[in-house]
């Protein structure tokens, strides 16, 4: 399926208002504040107060005692794209984005890390994948529990030597994260398997793979469970919001 073609799906897709929750809330709010403007292509943090950090800003704060762990809610994974990006993440926005979920799991745990976007967020419930894609006038915005996906992709389970003063060293960072990337969660293809035949798919046009797509996409959903927004970066309007199901 092509954008155009999704896109004139998910326009004939009505919002139940009686089933808006936390996450409707947090994805409309994220699409309005990301949509208007561009932004760092960094790691952002939002707090319960819907106040919005880039890492560097709240790592400041956070080692001048101005901010709480505690009050971080929102991990967001921002991406702008000016020109042409893989399809692939305009349907699965996390598939492939191993890393990113693994520095969010230990940033929760009190982790901080040299090197990497690990830093105390103890508060954190969500993870936010938001993608522009200016050559279309879209924004992506799925927004996914951090509890659920750990339970769901046995996160939880990966070992960590538990460092002393929770610094955890990069390399064990790597390995956990080369560990999670490389389980078979998407119908039995990894995370950049996964990516990697949903790229052939839409970019390639290789018709063959539509089963295979299909298949990836159900386990996406189902590990994920995301609350997905469509936004029209050009009328600044939601045109589409719903919680993701098995296609």
């Amino acid at each position: 399926m092509k954008i155009d073609e999704l896109l004139k799906r998910l326009e004939n897709v009505k919002i139940d208002e009686n089933k808006i929750d936390e996450r409707h809330e947090i994805a409309e709010y994220l699409a309005q504040m990301f949509g208007d403007k561009e932004r760092p292509l960094v790691f952002h943090y939002m707090t319960k107060d819907k106040t919005i950090y880039d890492f560097n800003s709240y790592k400041k704060l956070l080692e001048s005692n101005k901010v709480s762990p505690d009050d971080v809610y929102v991990f967001i994974v921002y991406n702008d794209f000016a020109g042409c990006c893989s399809t692939s993440y305009y349907f699965c926005p996390l598939l492939g984005r191993d890393l990113p979920l693994v520095d969010a799991y230990l940033s929760k745990l009190g982790f901080k890390s040299k090197l990497h976007d690990i830093i105390p967020a103890t508060g954190l419930r969500y993870v936010a994948a938001l993608y522009r894609f200016l050559d279309i006038n879209r924004m992506v915005v799925e927004v996914v529990d951090i509890n659920n996906i750990a339970t769901n992709t046995n996160l939880s389970t990966l070992k960590h030597s538990g460092a002393r003063n929770k610094h955890i060293d990069d390399d064990e960072v790597m390995e956990i994260a080369s560990r999670f990337s490389s389980k078979k969660l998407f119908a039995g293809y990894d995370f950049y398997e996964a990516w990697a035949i949903s790229n052939r798919y839409y970019e390639d046009h290789d018709k063959s793979l539509a089963k295979e797509v299909e298949a990836i996409r159900d386990a996406y959903n189902r590990i994920f469970q995301p609350y997905r927004i469509e936004y029209d970066l050009k009328s600044k309007q939601i045109i589409a919001s719903f919680v993701r199901k098995l296609f």
